[in-house]
């Protein structure tokens, strides 16, 4: 069963125009239309573009899992990213899945395809760590930020 998606556009995933459409205890799926901003000088998208996105998946669902665990929160810790395929226009869909949730740390894939045909163009790990205490980070607590 999916959630109703809260308003993730702020700051960097604003910036960059992600758009959450689906986060559930067990999938995260964002969406992007290729823009100027995602290319890199050959015109295709940026590999920083990529990671961006495949962290702000994992990085939400793992969030979102934490909290419904009740945890403050999860951050993310590594970010491994494997470009597949080169991307010029169009729309990317990332979808994250869990490999391992526990009580210290979660593990989550994502998958960006072109949503033209559902062809894999980039992959990619994010190792979160999960927050027990809301000001875990710096001594800011997500509301503090906005």
């Amino acid at each position: 069963m999916t959630e109703p998606v809260p308003d993730l556009s702020h700051g960097l995933n604003g910036a960059l125009g992600f758009e959450f459409v689906e986060i559930g205890p067990n999938r995260v799926r964002v969406q992007v239309e290729v823009a100027r901003i995602h290319q890199q000088p050959y015109g295709i998208v940026h590999g920083g573009a990529y990671c961006a996105l495949i962290e702000a998946a994992a990085s939400a669902a793992g969030a979102f899992w934490a909290i419904d665990q009740g945890m403050a929160g999860a951050v993310g810790v590594s970010n491994t990213t494997d470009f597949l395929r080169s991307v010029r226009t169009g729309r990317l869909v990332a979808e994250a899945t869990p490999l391992h949730r526990g009580r210290s740390q979660q593990l989550w894939q994502v998958v960006v395809t072109r949503d033209l045909d559902d062809k894999p163009v980039a992959w990619g790990r994010v190792r979160l760590h999960n927050l027990h205490d809301s000001g875990a980070v710096g001594g800011f607590t997500p509301d503090r930020l906005s």
